[in-house]
């Protein structure tokens, strides 16, 4: 502690560079400060610096991390409580860049697993960036010391001892998320894919605001047609609409809510924080939102079992292209998904090529079947369920044609759901067959994805042997590739966006040559991580990465070009 203080006094008023010398670890009272790696500038990326808080002065409660689950939660409260006495007790910015600045990676509404704070037995270690201060490129050694004597252990005395922490909202914190993911797990047992609980405020504040809705905005009520109590181990019954597996149709006007219930379905894979109002939506953890993607790359996907028949007998078992089209790409993305292991696909009509989708009766019977390559989903969706255990949830506005393929129709009317199923089978007897027959079509088979060879898949750019990197959580730089995750929906965070980076090196190191099946190997990668933790992945000490699930590093890998 006094030999940090002592070498901030000497390097005071010298070049930036000097600060490399504070590299190493320092004892405090009851938490000891490294400081793993210092910035040469004061505009380059903040020195990297961690917090290993002793049993003694934390006194952390085992009941808060006996479990995987709820040692995620206390790491995600412990984070954010971090987080909060940074904005209360750090001053913040002094001279230039981000100087003066403490800064902690935390998730928005969810909690996901990240490596930003560890609980690591009985000790808790906290990863920060901190912006050491200077003038210029000159050194402000009392500025730094006020950061690292006066307002780092404030911040630890606030958010890293349990005496100082709100017990009731660290344990509402950790058994809302152990209540969720019990939840999750109890869908397949009751034969749904998704459970969407009373008085869930499902609106957020926009687009781009994944905060809840404020005001009066409506909370929703489940039909009794639909209704179902499950029981939890902390919060106990629980009434909400269960969604059964099959093909689920959400259909009303426009603005009635449709599309929000089904966003809240996409992020029901997740456990969210409390308050966030969807902390009791759950969706089957395999599910993933499909859609068309206009000009994404494919590379070796069998897209066969829509589209087939090509012109000039342009092969789609093993399709390929730079720049796909609405219809290809939407095919590529079920086709992965099922490979996958995926077991709900959820798909709304408005990001849906339409041509892939359905084709009325009119054009069928104006272009005959043998001149049209595609297979319209709606041919296949029972297909799907019936023959590969996969259900569909789909938002239809426009098309009345799947009435007569689904088994669930729900109504959203004003923000309400209304069980409409037997009105919609019923108009299905009125008039001509809204398809035509499908039974010599072939069955539907989940085939692999496979694995592409090792030197594609090379991180070198340039001169860097290594260069990876996540520009924002919708793009990712791998080596010479600009790879864009834009229309993967469920990746959520810029943390997992630099985990699917480094994972895909570490697939490229370990198991690129293992097995020809890309998902069997992620796979394993998958479970090093989970066993192991996610500093397996970095070669230096970082608090930056999230886990993202098997399909968006697949994903991601999928959508590199050649």
């Amino acid at each position: 502690m006094e030999r940090l203080r002592a070498l901030l006094k000497q390097i005071n008023g010298r070049g930036y560079k000097a600060y490399k010398q504070l590299a190493g670890c320092y004892r405090f009272n009851g938490y000891d400060l490294a400081i793993d790696h210092v910035q040469g500038d004061p505009f380059a990326q903040p020195s990297r610096i961690s917090i290993r808080v002793s049993p003694a002065y934390l006194c952390l409660p085992a009941e808060y991390y006996k479990s995987k689950i709820r040692k995620t939660a206390t790491e995600d409260f412990l984070a954010r409580a971090v987080n909060r006495a940074i904005a209360e007790h750090v001053k913040g910015h002094r001279g230039i860049g981000k100087s003066g600045e403490f800064r902690i990676e935390t998730s928005g509404q969810q909690i996901l697993v990240r490596n930003a704070l560890l609980i690591d037995g009985e000790a808790v270690e906290a990863r920060l960036t901190a912006g050491l201060p200077a003038a210029g490129r000159t050194i402000l050694s009392r500025d730094a010391e006020e950061m690292f004597f006066t307002e780092l252990p404030a911040v630890v005395a606030q958010a890293l001892c349990f005496e100082h922490l709100d017990k009731k909202l660290l344990q509402h914190h950790v058994e809302s998320s152990e209540d969720q993911d019990y939840l999750r797990t109890q869908l397949h047992k009751h034969k749904l894919v998704a459970f969407v609980a009373d008085h869930s405020l499902l609106p957020r504040e926009s687009g781009i605001d994944d905060h809840p809705l404020g005001g009066e905005a409506i909370r929703f009520m489940t039909p009794e047609s639909l209704a179902c109590t499950l029981t939890l181990p902390n919060r106990g019954a629980v009434r909400g609409m269960g969604i059964p597996q099959g093909v689920t149709l959400i259909v009303g006007g426009g603005f009635h809510g449709k599309s929000t219930l089904l966003h809240a379905l996409e992020r029901g894979i997740y456990n969210h924080i409390p308050g966030d109002g969807r902390e009791l939506v759950a969706t089957d953890a395999s599910a993933v939102k499909v859609r068309a993607e206009d000009n994404r790359a494919v590379s070796h996907i069998d897209i066969s079992p829509f589209i087939d028949r090509l012109p000039f007998d342009r092969d789609t078992r093993s399709f390929c292209s730079e720049n796909a089209s609405g219809s290809t790409s939407q095919a590529a993305n079920i086709m992965e998904a099922v490979a996958d292991d995926c077991t709900l696909l959820l798909i709304d009509e408005d990001t849906s090529a339409t041509n892939f989708m359905i084709r009325d009766e009119r054009m069928q019977q104006l272009v005959a079947r043998d001149k049209e390559p595609i297979t319209p989903f709606l041919h296949r969706v029972r297909q799907l369920f019936d023959e590969l255990g996969i259900s569909t949830v789909i938002v239809m506005g426009g098309s009345g044609d799947y009435f007569e393929v689904s088994d669930t129709v729900i109504m959203m009317d004003s923000y309400k759901p209304v069980d409409v199923t037997r009105k919609a089978h019923a108009l299905v007897g009125h008039g001509k067959p809204a398809r035509t027959p499908v039974d010599d079509l072939p069955a539907m088979v989940k085939k692999k994805v496979p694995s592409p060879v090792r030197e594609r898949l090379n991180p070198a750019r340039g001169r860097k042997q290594v260069s990876i990197e996540a520009r924002g959580i919708d793009t990712l730089l791998y080596g010479r590739y600009e790879i864009d995750l834009a229309k993967v929906e469920q990746l959520i965070d810029i943390g997992q966006t630099r985990a699917i980076g480094l994972m895909i090196h570490y697939y490229a190191t370990h198991y690129a040559d293992k097995s020809d099946d890309l998902g069997t190997s992620l796979k394993l990668v998958l479970k090093d991580v989970e066993d192991k933790g996610l500093d397996i992945l970095s070669p230096w000490k970082t608090g930056t990465l999230a886990l993202p699930r098997l399909h968006e590093v697949a994903a991601a890998i999928n959508r590199i070009r050649e």
